[in-house]
């Protein structure tokens, strides 16, 4: 099978390699599509993701759909030819955080596409069956690949907590925070600002359920937010991007009492933070670790409103050209949206 390596920063080495049958309790799925992920962009361009540095070679992408083709045994109730999209992340289901609900931050947890664990980049892989997640027959395989980062979405709604008429800020228009708007106009926000310096961008959010976009090259967006709110600030301010100012920027644009939700992975391990007024303010800071459990749920919403979410797949490259995939991601070139790698 083919396989897509990262052996550097910015450097793809594709070579072919055997795949083994699958296990007892597992199958073997042909990867059919795979989005291109923020944290596959920081793997590429920094060489690490937050404090977790690359080590090369490993195989990115977890953002997966695909085709069984074979099963092992003790695997009931699948065929070759069934359609899924598949879950990355295996757990061990036996530490205290698995037995009390918490398994996206379960002690012993692989996710592949992590150093030592490989990702999806690669024709076929083998997968515990309870990883897949049966599709429709109507939903694009392309489309599917949205399952993964929409439940990392819908996991940040449960720190939102956004009440319907409440008013939220989503600091970066990338596929998570616009699929963090899809979920905040789900949940009945009330208005939507958001903010981020790439004009495609922008017109995504719009699309995607955004009342106001703002520019952060053209506008200071926390006192936008504040002028528009008669200096209130917003109920929930949540942060997408992880940029250099981005988190303070929510900061500052949430009210007295509100809330800040971290969705992004901020590329340096230090970052600082405007500690005064989140004090004065009184804020609650909720950090987001992938998802928990959501994937059914996301599932519901793509299959509902798949003509919604459609626009935000913007480009597919083959496996063989995904040097040229992430090259045009990482540079925000040609409209890209979500790039996915079919």
């Amino acid at each position: 099978m083919l396989v897509a390596k990262l052996i550097a920063q910015r450097q793809f080495h594709l070579t072919e390699e055997s795949i083994e049958n699958p296990g007892p309790g597992e199958v073997q799925v042909r990867v059919n599509a795979v989005g291109i992920c923020g944290s596959d962009l920081h793997s590429y361009s920094e060489g690490a993701v937050g404090d977790t540095p690359c080590e090369y070679p490993m195989v990115l992408g977890h953002e997966p759909a695909g085709t069984l083709v074979k099963t092992g045994t003790g695997v009931t109730g699948w065929h070759p030819g069934d359609r899924a999209a598949l879950e990355p992340a295996l757990y061990c289901y036996h530490c205290e955080f698995c037995r009390s609900g918490h398994h996206n931050v379960c002690a012993n947890i692989r996710f592949l596409s992590n150093p030592g664990t490989p990702g999806f980049f690669r024709e076929f892989v083998n997968l515990p069956v309870a990883n897949l997640l049966a599709i429709p027959p109507d939903l694009p395989l392309e489309l599917a690949t949205i399952v993964e980062p929409l439940a990392v979405a819908m996991h940040s709604m449960r720190f939102a907590a956004v009440q319907p008429g409440e008013t939220v800020a989503v600091f970066g228009a990338g596929p998570i925070g616009l699929l963090t708007i899809a979920c905040l106009k789900v949940a009945g926000a009330g208005r939507i600002w958001a903010i981020d310096p790439v004009p495609h961008r922008r017109q995504l959010a719009h699309h995607m359920g955004a009342h106001a976009t703002l520019d952060p090259g053209q506008i200071d967006p926390a006192r936008q937010i504040l002028a528009d709110t008669a200096n209130r600030g917003v109920d929930c301010a949540i942060d997408c991007a992880a940029k250099e100012n981005t988190t303070n920027a929510a900061i500052r644009a949430a009210r007295n009492a509100g809330r800040v939700v971290l969705t992004g992975i901020h590329s340096a391990a230090l970052v600082p933070f405007e500690v005064s007024p989140m004090r004065r303010k009184e804020l609650a800071i909720f950090n987001v670790r992938r998802s928990n459990h959501e994937a059914h749920e996301a599932l519901a919403l793509l299959t509902a409103h798949m003509a919604w979410f459609a626009p935000l797949l913007t480009h597919t490259r083959p496996l063989h050209g995904i040097a040229d995939a992430f090259t045009l991601t990482e540079h925000y070139a040609d409209g890209v949206g979500k790039m996915v790698i079919v």
